[in-house]
C-alpha cells in the first residue's frame, strides 16, 4: 500500500493512510489501529486525533476533498466563453487522472460515499465537502450559457461518476478509457445540454 502525503502534518498522514486503507481493505479494513500500524505511527495515535470512527471518517472526507480538488483542478478551467470544446478538454483530463493515475482515490471515495448512505451524519458531512465542486461546476456550465445551470450541472456530475464507478469498482475496470474516448464522450454531453 502506498500512502502519499501533501506534507508533513500528522492529521494529513492518518488522512492519506485512512484514505489507502479504504481503497485497499474496505470500510472494514479501516479502523484505528490499522490507520497507526499502515502509517508507522505509535499505538494509539491515530485515536488521539480522531476518537471516534465518526471523525476518522470526516478527517478521511476532508482530506478526499483537498486531494480530489487538485486533481479535479477546476480553478484551472478555460474560460467558458471559450465553448464546449476547451472546456470538455480540460473535464476529460481530470476524468482521465481521476480513472488512471489517482484510481485508488476514486476507490475510496465510493467507498465513503456507500458508508454516508447509512450514517446521516457522514452524509451530511460528505454532501457538504462536495459542494464546493458542483458549485464551481455550476458556474462554468453558467458562463457557458446553460439554461438550465443545476439540471445540467447534475448531468455531467452523473455522468462522469457513472464513468469512472463503472471502471473503477464496476464492469468496464478492465476496459478503463483512453483521454480521446473520455473527451469524445464529453463534447457530446456538453454539445447536447448547451446547444452548440
Amino acid at each position: 500500500m502506498s500512502v502519499r502525503t501533501a506534507g508533513p502534518s500528522r492529521s494529513d498522514l492518518v488522512a492519506d493512510t485512512a484514505l489507502a486503507l479504504l481503497a485497499e481493505r474496505g470500510m472494514r479494513g479501516l479502523t484505528h489501529r490499522a490507520v497507526d500500524e499502515a502509517a508507522g505511527l505509535p499505538q494509539g495515535s491515530t485515536s488521539n486525533l480522531a476518537r471516534t470512527r465518526q471523525a476518522l471518517l470526516e478527517l478521511a472526507v476532508r482530506r478526499l476533498a483537498d486531494r480530489e480538488a487538485r486533481v479535479l483542478a477546476l480553478h484551472e478551467m478555460p474560460d467558458p466563453r471559450a465553448g464546449t470544446g476547451p472546456l470538455a478538454d480540460a473535464l476529460a483530463l481530470a476524468t482521465h487522472r481521476a480513472l488512471t493515475r489517482n484510481r485508488e482515490l476514486t476507490l475510496a471515495r465510493y467507498e465513503l460515499a456507500l458508508e454516508a448512505t447509512r450514517r446521516p451524519e457522514l452524509r451530511a458531512y460528505f454532501d457538504a465537502t462536495g459542494a464546493r465542486f458542483r458549485e464551481q461546476l455550476a458556474a462554468l456550465v453558467s458562463g457557458m450559457g446553460s439554461t438550465d445551470p443545476a439540471r445540467h450541472t447534475l448531468s455531467l456530475v452523473a455522468w462522469a461518476d457513472g464513468l469512472m464507478f463503472s471502471c473503477v469498482a464496476g464492469s468496464f475496470g478492465a476496459q478503463v478509457p483512453g483521454l480521446e474516448e473520455v473527451r469524445a464522450g464529453l463534447r457530446e454531453l456538453l454539445d447536447g445540454m448547451l446547444g452548440a
